[in-house]
């Protein structure tokens, strides 16, 4: 099965981090990891995201859309990159989340991918309720 490991972090300790010399030292960890859960099939993805300063919330509301600065939480942490890893159980995708250092300054949340295709499916066949998905 899939899992999504949300990094989350608060960019005040990855910016202390960084002026101490310590976040490449960091990444370079996280990098081992990554190559060698690719060496075993379990990575399949992972990109980091920009400061929350540059982005914008999106919302709907009767007809009128709004984009509003920085991500739309009242959290220090916030997300800042994910990782798609492949794991036997959520136990497993766990472990294999201990050992990314964001776990250590910050939070690494891991959520199974449900198969957009299947969702796709059972929307066209009037099969999509969410009690159905899992949820």
């Amino acid at each position: 099965m899939k899992y999504m490991l949300l990094i989350y972090n608060d960019e005040k300790v990855i910016g202390s981090l960084q002026a101490e010399g310590k976040f490449d030292s960091l990444m370079r960890d996280c990098f081992d990891h990554v190559d060698v859960l690719a060496r075993q099939g379990k990575f399949l993805d992972a990109q980091q995201l920009d400061l929350a300063s540059t982005a914008k919330s999106v919302r709907v509301r009767g007809g009128k859309v709004t984009a509003l600065d920085g991500p739309f939480a009242e959290t220090k942490e916030v997300l800042g990159g994910f990782n798609i890893i492949e794991a036997d159980s959520m136990e497993e995708a766990i472990e294999i989340a201990s050992h990314f250092p964001w776990a250590q300054t910050g939070t690494v949340e891991v959520r199974p991918i449900r198969d957009i295709n299947t969702v796709r499916e059972n929307v066209h066949t009037g099969q999509a309720a969410w009690a159905k998905q899992g949820a």
